[in-house]
C-alpha cells in the first residue's frame, strides 16, 4: 500500500520550472501561492528531491496561521511531514527544511559522515542501495499514516515517480512567461519515455492569477 500521490508545480508557458541557472523563479501569483498553502495543509506529507533543496532552499511548511490552526484543531501536527529524497545525503546542514518533522531518505551508498551530520537535525531513512527506492519509501510513509502525499518537485523526482507509476494526479499552474533554455529544468526531466508515453486524463482547468491551473488524472497502463 502507498499514499495517494499528487505532483503540484508551477511552470512557464514553455514548460520550464526554473531557468538554466537553476535558481528559484517566481512563476505563481499570489492567488496560486495561497492555493499551494492550502494543498500543503490538507496533505499528510510533502516531498521534494534534493535538487530542489539545493536550488530553492524551501521550508515546506504551512505559511498561514489559520491553516496551521485548522490542522491542530483536527489533531494533526502544525505542518505535514517533510520528506527529501536524497540518495547521497547532499542536503546542506543549514537547509530550511531540516528540523523536527523532516525525514531525509538516503541510499545505503550515502557517505556515513554525511548521514551522521544530518541525523543531528532530522530523521534519516536508509532505503535502497545506490538510489532511494521510492516504492519502498512510499510504503514506509503509508505505514506511518501518510495517506495523501504532495510532491513539489523537481523534474528528476517527478520523472522517477511517474516512470514507476507512483503518481495519481498532476496539478500544474502555467504562468504567463517564457523562460527558454535547452538546459533549463522542465516539469519532468530524467530519461523520458521513448514509447508508451504516460497518458493523462484532463480533470479541470481554471483561470487563476494571470495564468491557467490544469489538473490531470494519471491513466494507469493496462
Amino acid at each position: 500500500m502507498r499514499p495517494y500521490v499528487f505532483i503540484n508545480s508551477a511552470m512557464s508557458a514553455d514548460g520550464k520550472i526554473s531557468s538554466s541557472l537553476r535558481r528559484q523563479v517566481r512563476i505563481s501569483g499570489s492567488e496560486d501561492l495561497l492555493r499551494v498553502d492550502r494543498l500543503r495543509a490538507e496533505s499528510d506529507a510533502v516531498m521534494v528531491g534534493v535538487g530542489t533543496i539545493i536550488s530553492d532552499d524551501p521550508k515546506l511548511r504551512v505559511k498561514s496561521d489559520s491553516l496551521r490552526s485548522w490542522r491542530l484543531e483536527r489533531g494533526m501536527p502544525e505542518n505535514p511531514l517533510r520528506i527529501v529524497a536524497d540518495s547521497m545525503a547532499r542536503t546542506p546542514i543549514d537547509a530550511e527544511v531540516l528540523g523536527p518533522g523532516c525525514v531525509i531518505a538516503v541510499s545505503r551508498s550515502a557517505p556515513a559522515e554525511r548521514i551522521n551530520t544530518l541525523s543531528k537535525r532530522c530523521e534519516i531513512a536508509v532505503i535502497g542501495e545506490d538510489r532511494v527506492d521510492l516504492r519502498e519509501l512510499l510504503e514506509m510513509l503509508y505505514q506511518r499514516g501518510v495517506r495523501r502525499l504532495m510532491v513539489e518537485g523537481g523534474g528528476t523526482l517527478n520523472w522517477s515517480l511517474i516512470e514507476q507509476e507512483l503518481v495519481d494526479e498532476i496539478c500544474v499552474f502555467v504562468g504567463p512567461m517564457v523562460i527558454g533554455g535547452r538546459d533549463a529544468p522542465t516539469l519532468v526531466d530524467g530519461r523520458g519515455f521513448a514509447e508508451k508515453f504516460q497518458r493523462l486524463e484532463l480533470v479541470s482547468t481554471e483561470h487563476i492569477d494571470e495564468g491557467l491551473l490544469i489538473k490531470w488524472r494519471v491513466v494507469r497502463s493496462a
